[in-house]
């Protein structure tokens, strides 16, 4: 059985749902089939209990503002960041005014995003993080303090049961957000279906072949046991999270040439006990172990789910071989390419402190992990916390500029020359920046249809060619903006 579409997503996550909205609404009449292995969207990255939902804007996690040697905080990154989560709002403001997106408090949430931190060095730390971010009108609003009667006010569980005689601090913004990626990619999808777009679950693409007319086949394994089927394209998208480093491999395209993938696997403690989460209405973000990820950054978050409020801590950090949550543990092993191996042998032999912190993770005892859970919050009942399996990360090893092996904390795109495929690589900060990602997916793959599609981007994204962070009236009417049709306010 064989078919042809304008348009093959694969992989049902929040990446392929936001890439094919937007071509729906750019060219309504593309055919777009979207291909998903498991029996239904969403179910890795994109699950609301394999990421943090956090909406990271930058407000609260600290590996976005480095400390410099000369003890400066460098707040770059943190802009880049907040921008892109700008955008993301921007789109989801239009999808939901258009009625494309249902009740917004289906999938996003005000909740106040917080840094805390503990020992006199951190809190100094913390205090010049502070005052560099603060200065730019992006994070005006942000909160310090040392006063723990201030902190017990924002969020008890970090205040209770701690000696008295131990410094403290933290920042707060009351604008901080809360997202279910997984109600918005099937809310997505939703709308794509029901203008035309087809969704194939339960199907793997196992190989992608150029065509001489340039298309794309696509081989496709029924995962029931059905026939196999083919499918051609004119454009794919490669969404499948750990998957697409080895899809991309197996298209041959030159740019995915000495890219390799370094799992890293994830738990959290979630407790729905209306006693503990009532006490704790906020997303509340730590200092990292020495030696661990940055993706590994403690945080106490609240979670809305369906409705639901819950506290997520973690990350518990550990090491697999799999690509995926739903992988196999040769997944690893099948990405090596003569093109990647010294890459990945190279990161590493650099990398061996991580490698051994990971392998400590994943031998902690539930004793070691509730010990971290009460130093974050002293006053809680541990046993009234599950343990769950979060999502797989994939970070990105290449070469960087000068030739050597680099371990790449991140996401980046991967295009062909021709724009004709593209696939998405890394992790964090994911899902939050879906949409300025997607777009720059469309400006890479369509350089050609850019220029006729800019009223129609501008109309979804009023920023769109505008550099948003460097224009203080412009945030202020955006936030604002988006925060009404959002109902963040």
């Amino acid at each position: 059985m064989s078919s042809h579409v304008d348009v093959a997503l694969i992989g049902g996550g929040i990446m392929s749902a936001t890439l094919g909205t937007f071509i729906q609404q750019l060219e309504p009449t593309w055919t777009i089939a979207i291909y998903e292995r498991l029996s239904d969207l969403a179910q890795e990255s994109s699950n609301p209990w394999n990421n943090a939902g956090t909406g990271h804007a930058a407000f609260c996690e600290l590996n976005y503002t480095p400390e410099q040697p000369d003890g400066t905080i460098t707040v770059t990154n943190a802009i880049k960041v907040n921008e892109q989560f700008q955008v993301s709002r921007q789109f989801w403001s239009y999808l939901v005014e258009q009625g494309i997106l249902p009740e917004p408090k289906q999938f996003i949430n005000p909740v106040p995003h917080m840094t805390f931190v503990w020992g006199a060095e951190n809190v100094e730390f913390l205090r010049r993080r502070h005052a560099a971010m603060v200065a730019h009108p992006l994070f005006a609003s942000m909160e310090f303090t040392e006063d723990p009667a201030v902190i017990h006010s924002w969020a008890p569980l970090l205040v209770l049961g701690r000696a008295k005689s131990q410094p403290i601090a933290a920042t707060r913004i009351v604008g901080g957000t809360d997202v279910d990626f997984g109600a918005q990619t099937h809310d997505l999808v939703r709308g794509l279906t029901a203008r035309g777009a087809t969704v194939h679950t339960e199907q793997r693409v196992t190989r992608l072949k150029r065509q001489k007319n340039g298309n794309w086949q696509l081989r496709i394994r029924n995962e029931v046991g059905g026939t196999p089927s083919v499918t051609t394209a004119r454009f794919v998208f490669v969404g499948a999270g750990g998957a697409a480093l080895t899809l991309l491999q197996s298209s041959g395209i030159k740019e995915i040439k000495g890219y390799g993938g370094f799992p890293i696997a994830g738990e959290f403690l979630r407790t729905s006990d209306p006693e503990i989460v009532g006490r704790h209405h906020a997303k509340v973000y730590g200092k990292a172990a020495v030696g661990a990820p940055p993706m590994s950054v403690p945080h106490l978050d609240l979670r809305i789910v369906d409705g639901e409020a819950s506290l997520m801590f973690g990350p518990y950090a550990g090491f697999s071989t799999k690509f995926l949550k739903h992988g196999s543990l040769l997944d690893l092993f099948a990405s090596l390419r003569l093109h990647n191996v010294f890459v990945m042998l190279g990161v590493a032999f650099k990398n061996f402190g991580l490698l051994k912190y990971l392998v400590s993770e994943v031998l902690a005892t539930r004793k070691k992990q509730n010990r971290a859970l009460l130093e974050f919050a002293p006053d809680v009942d541990a046993d009234k916390f599950e343990k769950i399996v979060a999502g797989q990360r994939v970070q990105i090893m290449k070469k960087d500029a000068n030739g050597k092996a680099t371990l790449q904390f991140g996401t980046e795109v991967v295009a062909a020359a021709d724009g004709s495929i593209a696939g998405l690589l890394g992790a964090s900060p994911g899902a939050s920046t879906a949409v300025p990602i997607m777009l720059d997916v469309l400006e890479r793959c369509f350089p050609d249809r850019i220029a006729d599609w800019q009223p129609k981007l501008q109309a979804m994204v009023p920023t769109y060619g505008k550099h948003l962070a460097s224009d203080e009236a412009l945030i202020a009417s955006t936030i604002a903006e988006t925060s009404k049709a959002l109902q963040l306010t």
